[in-house]
């Protein structure tokens, strides 16, 4: 046969070949791996008795990441120094634990791995994964459960430390704050509901904790606590509910300092109301002196006069009932704030609210003959004033009618600061809206003990509109701006008027907060009335 004929068929196959290929189709890949990675072999095995060595591994089928760790991973009883745990980050088909603490004898000890453990390719977690061994005989396993609720809001905080102190010879309220607790657990992202497993019988403080800084210690300026009043009895068959709140600070004053001319800045932490800051330096005899709280920030400040010449620094005493301390504060020549007068609100006014005028220098004198208050109509509008003086707040109270609108004119010198200065000429706009832009609110409570405070709040707590109710009667909110609203009731025990929080080392728990089971949608010129009946 000629060349030319073994070249056509040769042609005839690779063609033939190509287009097999074509007509094959994308491979699928196969189904999505879902399964989570399973344990081969754990050196010692889980649940191992007497176990006095310093390494643990534990090998997967596949390779393995560790997520999250610093929040996930619980050791129960807490081990200081921490163990060595390997690999964060990276894969590996094993994880090792190298522990470097010296373990106490005959205790169960427990590492809950939450949801840390996940495979390499799919993410797959190893759900509540937990190694478990004891250094005795045997293994503890009672157990204590609950769950957590929040003082305050609906839904408590994720991740909250559920923690067990055990009430031997060596308890003491302030230990919370001192050491590490013998049993810990923690209720994750998911759930508020906990249970701390493989605890030995016994008398133990149970405490919860949102533990911001994760030390397994209580530090009452950054973290919420919940405890039970009386201690509990291991073994039980109860299930426990704690309630979580923010403690009100103790009192106390930080790092006064001098930040413009004669204004000294107290910064403080806890009750600010009843602070008293006294100058015990020698002064001259027309020494005066103020005393106003920032808006935004938690400072007092002490404005004083006249300029003290050939002073270097002051010397003050602050107390706050039971708080008492000493400061000296160095001072210096500076220049003086120059007086802001700011009016709030600004634009549109609710007919429940009052206009404020604010100052960033403590107001001395307030003159109403230069403040003039016309409507739309240039009609004046009569008003009553009232004074603030820790929040240098001049308020004014005048009677508003709807789809209206308000000039405000504060002449000149109808104020006049601590330090003689006066204002220039200020105006101000404001209107109202019509009644029909605004929703009115009935609220009818039933099963209550009076008094009480009912409050309609955003979805971050925040109050919007609150009334205070010392008898059975209906609960008006009138004008309220359209949104969802939660209803609550502050059950208000010690009758202050006001939501009081818990305190641990007086073994007090915060006040009652009842919430209206669903939102409250308040609509334009519509006005529900709604029959709460608290449990």
């Amino acid at each position: 046969m000629s060349n030319a004929f073994y070249k056509t068929i040769y042609l005839f196959i690779i063609c033939l070949f190509l287009f097999n290929c074509a007509n094959k189709g994308r491979p699928s890949g196969g189904e999505k791996d879902i399964a989570p990675p399973v344990i081969i072999k754990s050196e010692p095995e889980n649940f191992s008795t007497n176990f006095s060595g310093k390494e643990i591994k534990i090998t997967f089928d596949e390779y393995i990441k560790v997520n999250n760790l610093q929040k996930q991973l619980i050791i129960s009883p807490p081990m200081d120094p921490a163990p060595e745990i390997t690999p964060l980050g990276s894969a590996s088909k094993s994880i090792t634990i190298k522990i470097t603490d010296t373990l106490d004898a005959n205790t169960t000890y427990a590492f809950n791995f939450g949801n840390s453990i996940v495979d390499n390719n799919e993410g797959n977690p190893y759900p509540f994964y937990r190694f478990v061994f004891s250094t005795g005989d045997y293994i503890d396993s009672l157990s204590v459960k609950g769950h957590i609720i929040d003082a305050t809001s609906l839904k408590p905080d994720e991740y909250v430390s559920v923690m067990l102190y055990e009430m031997d010879s060596t308890y003491t309220d302030s230990i919370i704050y001192k050491k590490k607790p013998k049993y810990l657990t923690n209720t994750l992202d998911s759930t508020t509901t906990f249970s701390i497993d493989n605890i030995k019988a016994g008398k133990y403080k149970l405490i919860a904790l949102k533990d911001e800084n994760q030390d397994s210690k209580y530090q009452q300026r950054s973290d919420k606590i919940g405890f039970l009043e009386k201690h509990i009895t291991v073994p039980t068959d109860s299930l426990y509910t704690i309630k979580l709140f923010k403690e009100e600070a103790d009192s106390k004053i930080i790092n006064p300092r001098l930040i413009s001319g004669e204004k000294i800045a107290f910064g403080y932490e806890g009750d600010y109301e009843n602070m008293k800051i006294q100058i015990t330096s020698k002064v001259p005899k027309n020494f005066s002196y103020r005393i106003t709280k920032d808006a935004k920030s938690d400072s007092l400040y002490y404005w004083y006069k006249p300029r003290l010449k050939n002073t270097d620094s002051l010397l003050f005493k602050v107390t706050n009932n039971n708080y008492s301390e000493d400061f000296k504060v160095n001072i210096s020549e500076q220049a003086r704030d120059t007086l802001i007068v700011k009016g709030t609100p600004s634009g549109s006014i609710n007919f429940e609210e009052d206009f404020t005028l604010s100052g960033n220098i403590p107001f001395k004198r307030r003159r109403n003959n230069k403040i003039k208050i016309i409507d739309k109509d240039s009609i004046n509008i009569d008003f009553k004033s009232a004074y603030d003086s820790l929040s240098n707040n001049y308020i004014l109270k005048f009677e508003k009618t709807e789809s209206n609108r308000y000039y405000i004119q504060v002449l000149p010198k109808a104020i006049t600061d601590f330090f003689n200065n006066k204002n220039d000429t200020l105006n101000y706009s404001l209107s109202t809206k019509s009644f029909a832009d605004y929703g009115n609110i009935r609220v009818n409570l039933n099963n209550v003990t009076y008094p009480v405070i009912v409050q309609l709040t955003n979805e971050k707590g925040e109050v919007k509109v609150e009334q205070y109710s010392s008898k059975p009667e209906p609960i008006d909110f009138k004008h309220v701006t359209p949104s969802k609203y939660y209803l609550r009731v502050v059950h208000d025990t010690n009758k202050n008027e006001k939501f009081d929080t818990g305190n641990f080392l007086k073994n007090l728990q915060p006040e009652k907060i009842s919430y209206y089971p669903e939102m409250v949608e308040v609509r334009a010129n519509w006005d529900p009335i709604i029959d709460f009946t608290l449990l």
